[in-house]
């Protein structure tokens, strides 16, 4: 990884790092109608969705906690019918650690209380009956950021659900900004990005949580229980899993993570890099050494240098910013794609998106475009929805599409680079 890409992301270490610091900080005292209001766009799919948590325990040893089994929280999104109730965005237990981050110079710099997190709905509903298909849904997997949350990509995983996918959320515990377990514990982040070996470790550790939540996945779809608590799995889900057709993304390090583990697990037919270098400390990971046979798509932003004001584009024909990617493409044998978002930044790809312009009025100038950049953020939303769901719709169900053959009219702030 380059050391301008470090810069780029030095935002995820720095949310990490105040997120281990403010973790134990009790709860502010409501205030009344704060004026942070948040709200999650609509779904674009056709499908209503539901959703529920897994909490799963596996028989290794936690590589950063090693006297500990490891264990995961899980987030499951389908295809549904419209009961249940409309699930929180963020909860109670992790609110108030998104509240005091909130008011760091990493996030948006406002006072406590302003951003009203437990206000905040998705689109999905708890528990709802799952829907069912003849021979089920494919199954696409998602990895959040080094530092951050997946709950910091609930907008973009809860509609790929709507486009007739189940979709599954992993919290990579130690490693993500907090992880909330359902017997109330709350756990930060203590794992940092400063030495090549750790993060050596967390991709191997991710690439080993994640083929362990497909095991979990294939005795859900058996009809077997594996939440640690076995709470009731909602109505339908069992069965609902079509595991001869699976996806992966994620964002930044979680990018890194679709690809090595593709490399290592055969199960995972097609996967997205949304924004993140492919190695550590210099060093490339196997899937850019030995490439992929199966079909990859790079999505990048822009990274603004503050020294000198110029803007890099994250590619794999810009290597001063990241020469994973570059290295990964002469490699690469599979269906390949590289799609780029102009004016946007590594926190485009994220809930952030949403969520800043709405909280523009609250912030100092140039707050918004620090965090996410110049382009347009309906575009912007709109285009990683329909590129996402294409790529998976053409992978893993075989829906012929013209969207990568030429640039999409509608989204002039995207562009193929190849």
């Amino acid at each position: 990884m380059s050391r301008k890409l470090h810069r780029a992301l030095a935002l995820t270490a720095g949310l990490a790092a105040a997120t281990t610091l403010l973790a134990p900080v009790a709860s502010a005292e409501p205030t009344a109608a704060p004026p942070g209001r948040i709200s999650l766009p609509q779904l674009s799919g056709r499908h209503p969705v539901g959703t529920t948590d897994l909490h799963l325990v596996d028989s290794r040893p936690d590589p950063w906690r090693p006297a500990d089994r490891r264990e995961l929280m899980v987030t499951v999104t389908y295809p549904a019918h419209r009961d249940g109730e409309r699930a929180s965005w963020i909860s109670p237990g992790i609110a108030p650690v998104f509240d005091e981050l909130a008011a760091t110079p990493f996030l948006f710099d406002v006072p406590p209380g302003t951003v009203d997190w437990l206000g905040a709905k998705r689109h999905a509903r708890t528990g709802a009956t799952a829907d069912r298909v003849r021979g089920g849904w494919p199954v696409v997997l998602f990895s959040h950021g080094f530092g951050s949350a997946k709950e910091l990509n609930t907008g973009l995983t809860d509609d790929l659900a709507s486009r007739g996918y189940v979709v599954v959320s992993l919290s990579h515990t130690h490693e993500a900004g907090v992880v909330e377990f359902p017997d109330g514990r709350v756990v930060p982040g203590t794992v940092t990005q400063d030495d090549p070996q750790v993060l050596k470790t967390a991709i191997d550790t991710r690439v080993a949580d994640t083929r362990f939540v497909l095991d979990q996945l294939a005795r859900l779809d058996r009809g077997d229980n594996p939440d640690a608590e076995r709470d009731p799995l909602p109505r339908g889900l069992a069965g609902s899993l079509d595991l001869s057709r699976v996806g992966m993304f994620g964002h930044s390090y979680g990018g890194f993570t679709a690809g090595e583990t593709m490399h290592h697990d055969r199960r995972i037919d097609a996967g997205i890099n949304v924004d993140g270098a492919m190695g550590w400390g210099g060093q490339p990971g196997e899937v850019v050494k030995q490439g992929l046979d199966r079909p990859f798509m790079l999505v990048g932003g822009d990274f603004k240098d503050p020294d000198t004001g110029r803007v890099l584009e994250h590619s794999h024909v810009a290597r001063e910013l990241d020469a994973t990617w570059g290295d990964f493409w002469p490699n690469q044998r599979g269906w390949k794609r590289d799609l780029h978002f102009d004016r946007a930044t590594h926190y485009s790809f994220t809930d952030l998106q949403v969520i800043t312009p709405q909280l523009e009025r609250l912030l100092a100038p140039g707050k918004r475009q620090e965090l996410v950049g110049e382009i347009d953020p309906r575009r912007s939303l709109g285009a990683q929805h329909d590129y996402f769901a294409a790529f998976f719709d053409l992978h893993l169900k075989g829906k012929h599409t013209r969207v990568f053959d030429r640039a999409d009219p509608r989204y002039p702030d995207t562009r193929f680079i190849a």
